[in-house]
């Protein structure tokens, strides 16, 4: 080996420590990023507070501790602590179980444009809010809409895997197009449950459109447990992920249970965007874009990407929420902007990667 030669070969390992070390910063920095956003989104609204008072109520709440509450009125702690931190929580958590859902998608199906949509879990989920919603306006009895949402994306779920399983097993192909198919079919469900609605359907195309308005304490600790259960088992077996991403043969050369593995995947990336969508609704393009543009900017190595896509996600949908609760009423389904905005976005990453590589 000559001494250039040599010379590189001894800056390989540097420049790896140096990229891993500007990785873990950067989701440091994510994680010190998000609670202070948390904090200040709280005193946003028509009833502004300093991150001072909004904290004072967040401790002696939490804490138990009343005398941190002087000062401060009883209308305005309410406000925050029963009203905006379960909405804001919400946010974060949906936005951290969608991105986490999308990188699981990409790597699995090995696809940069797969999203937590793409097999029909949330059609399936959508669909079973809907039939909710319609028999609780059509009937005497009351059938909560996150229960039957998350009962038919299970179902939805088993059906994708017996279509797949009928042909030649749980490959990518197979697996998209059994997600086309039923989601085809469930889609046409929600219209007819529309239609059959009448003057009703406003409902349930309210809650369609993916809102994060009147989330309750109940709504955001339906989501703790499961986003971050789920995220922190999809980190444990990245090392998995990453190989899958190589193709069911280059996995199992390197020792890696195929089967087992997908298996393990693909219920971790339902699980969490069926309950996202169970108590949120439909947001679109989070899962598509926060992945995607950290995949293509910062790093493909699933290990590292779950994490930062888990944090810039409760940060994006926390900063999409602040947005709309600005704008006035605070009706505005988030799902809407996140759409208007990610949509346009999506198209002119998409189109200045294709020239780059057309160069």
């Amino acid at each position: 080996m000559n001494l250039t030669n040599r010379k590189t070969a001894d800056n390989i390992p540097s420049a790896f420590i140096k990229k891993r070390k500007m990785y873990y910063s950067i989701i440091a920095l994510l994680c010190v990023l998000l609670p202070i956003t948390l904090l200040f989104s709280a005193g946003l609204g028509a009833m502004r507070l300093s991150a001072e008072d909004v904290a004072r109520i967040l401790l002696g709440k939490l804490l138990g501790k009343e005398d941190l509450l002087r000062g401060i009125s009883g209308g305005a702690v309410s406000i925050v602590f029963d009203l905006r931190l379960p909405r804001i929580l919400c946010a974060a958590f949906t936005g951290a179980s969608l991105a986490a859902a999308g990188v699981i998608f990409q790597a699995i199906l090995q696809n940069p444009l797969a999203d937590p949509y793409t097999l029909g879990i949330s059609t399936g989920a959508a669909f079973g809010a809907s039939l909710a919603i319609f028999l609780n306006m059509a009937a005497s009895f009351f059938l909560p809409p996150p229960l039957l949402a998350l009962i038919f994306a299970g179902i939805t779920l088993a059906a994708v895997i017996a279509i797949a399983n009928r042909g030649t097993g749980l490959v990518k192909s197979n697996l998209i197009m059994a997600g086309i198919i039923l989601s085809a079919i469930l889609q046409a469900g929600i219209s007819f449950i529309k239609m059959a609605s009448g003057e009703n359907v406003g409902a349930i195309v309210f809650w369609l459109m993916g809102s994060l308005s009147g989330r309750s304490w109940n709504d955001a600790l339906l989501l703790a447990p499961s986003t971050v259960a789920a995220v922190v088992l999809a980190v444990i077996f990245s090392r998995d992920l990453n190989l899958l991403s190589l193709g069911s043969r280059g996995a199992e050369s390197f020792g890696v249970n195929v089967k087992f593995s997908r298996m393990l995947y693909l219920l971790l990336g339902a699980a969490i965007t069926a309950c996202s969508v169970s108590v949120c609704g439909i947001i679109g393009f989070v899962g598509l874009v926060v992945p995607h543009i950290l995949r293509f900017s910062i790093s493909s190595d699933n290990r590292l990407l779950l994490p930062l896509a888990s944090l810039t996600g409760a940060l994006l949908l926390v900063l999409a929420d602040d947005a709309v609760r600005l704008t006035g009423t605070g009706e505005t389904p988030v799902g809407v902007l996140t759409t208007l905005l990610g949509g346009p976005f999506f198209i002119y990453i998409f189109i200045k990667r294709g020239g780059a590589a057309r160069e």
